[in-house]
């Protein structure tokens, strides 16, 4: 999982501010046995993927698992921390195919590019390919779990270094602040970042993104 960032700079998703947003670690308890966690979050994600998040109860797990509900509670203290568990995956996921696709960038430019790319056409895949684990992404930006916060700051450390690097060959302008800029980014691309907004620009795509992260590259210009 993607450390906290130590900097000063932040940046907003779905309407949350890095910088102030707590991060404590998913609502574990319990022995450390992570097998049977494993196995409680494995019996999740296949509940929620077919009955949805909200129609699914800490007793639909326990009997789908073959334990005792109290058992369950042993390891979780709710049902919201297993679905933080389940959703901190997911977005650890889109985080490191983005991370991955912009390390193969040749420059900072193709870097941003890659990293935006690939974040939403990663998400766009969810969205179509598992619905409803999608939909608790979307449930906890809108809720503010803290397992999104993980998240979002690895995306702000990967935007950060790749402005750095264009301010340092001077593919970038220096004049405008760092926490500035990567906010001002962010709020551009929201509508393509945000699993709460992405389901209502799917017709924009992939032109959309496309156009506002050229858009933001030539405002980055120096």
């Amino acid at each position: 999982m993607v450390t906290r960032c130590q900097s000063a700079e932040k940046c907003y998703i779905g309407g949350m501010s890095t910088e102030t947003l707590p991060l404590p670690p998913v609502r574990q308890r319990g022995p450390v046995d992570h097998t049977i966690r494993e196995q409680i979050v494995i019996a999740a994600h296949a509940h929620f993927t077919h009955y949805g998040y909200d129609k699914t109860t800490v007793s639909d797990l326990a009997k789908a698992i073959g334990f005792s509900k109290a058992y369950i509670y042993k390891f979780f203290d709710s049902k919201q921390a297993i679905g933080e568990a389940i959703c901190a995956n997911c977005l650890e996921g889109l985080l490191t195919r983005g991370r991955t696709e912009a390390a193969q960038g040749k420059s900072a430019t193709d870097k941003l590019r890659r990293l935006f790319r690939t974040i939403v056409s990663a998400s766009v895949e969810l969205f179509f390919d598992d619905r409803k684990l999608y939909d608790i992404a979307a449930h906890a930006t809108l809720e503010h779990w803290p397992a999104c916060g993980p998240y979002m700051d690895g995306l702000n450390e990967t935007l950060q270094a790749i402005i750095l690097e264009g301010r340092e060959s001077g593919e970038f302008e220096r004049k405008t602040p760092l926490d500035e800029t990567c906010r001002s980014i962010f709020y551009a691309l929201r509508p393509f970042i945000d699993p709460v907004f992405l389901e209502r620009s799917l017709d924009l795509l992939p032109d959309a993104q496309t156009e506002v992260t050229g858009l933001v590259l030539r405002s980055l210009a120096p």
